[in-house]
């Protein structure tokens, strides 16, 4: 099992970042939130891993601390709640958050978090509300990793077609995505910006 990677930030892609580590490329996933820490290109970051091995795939996904992925990893144990879905969790709110939510059993929060629906909120409070004591009460980044970053990445595109690529990788549906750029985009906006903003709008409606 990998369980930390060490390296040179080589690539950021949401949801995929690259980390060269003496001359190797890892390509990590991670939720939004990782993102948003992340420092420039070109610098050395650590990022806490959880590898997942499938029939068809062996996928490495990045957090910033433990209580996240100690979180993921609880997620994917619950029925009808795999990767992605996990991820659009962790990217949506903090692990204080949603332990806050799951306590209180609070269906209308939760259903917020894209591809999460009532029946399947229902069974994350169900399964998950005496399962979350080793979930760390902290988001504490990692020494090293700051929210520097000035953007997500390098891509050529527009700062909105960024952040609408990375919206739609959480599971929000491309018209809802479309609706919520409009609705926040401003000139010279950074990706990370909209993104942020997008997250705040769909977690206050």
């Amino acid at each position: 099992m990998i369980g930390r990677i060490k390296g040179t930030l080589i690539q950021k892609d949401p949801p995929m970042m690259l980390v060269d580590v003496n001359g190797v490329g890892y390509e990590i996933e991670a939720p939004m939130r990782v993102f948003f820490e992340l420092p420039e290109n070109g610098t050395e970051v650590t990022v806490i891993t959880h590898l997942l091995v499938r029939e068809d795939a062996q996928i490495l996904y990045g957090f910033n601390n433990l209580g996240q992925r100690e979180l993921f990893r609880k997620l994917l144990k619950v029925n009808g709640i795999g990767a992605k879905s996990a991820l659009a969790v962790l990217s949506t709110m903090s692990t204080d958050e949603f332990v806050g939510m799951i306590q209180s059993q609070d269906v209308s929060a939760i259903i917020k978090i894209p591809g999460v629906g009532k029946k399947t909120a229902q069974r994350l409070i169900i399964e998950m509300r005496d399962k979350l004591g080793g979930v760390a009460s902290s988001d504490i980044s990692l020494p090293g990793n700051g929210a520097q970053a000035s953007n997500l990445g390098n891509m050529p595109a527009s700062a909105q077609s960024e952040a609408l690529v990375a919206l739609q990788s959480l599971g929000f549906k491309p018209q809802e995505v479309n609706m919520l750029i409009k609705r926040v985009a401003k000139d010279n906006m950074t990706a990370e910006e909209i993104i942020r903003l997008c997250l705040q709008h769909k977690g206050a409606s």
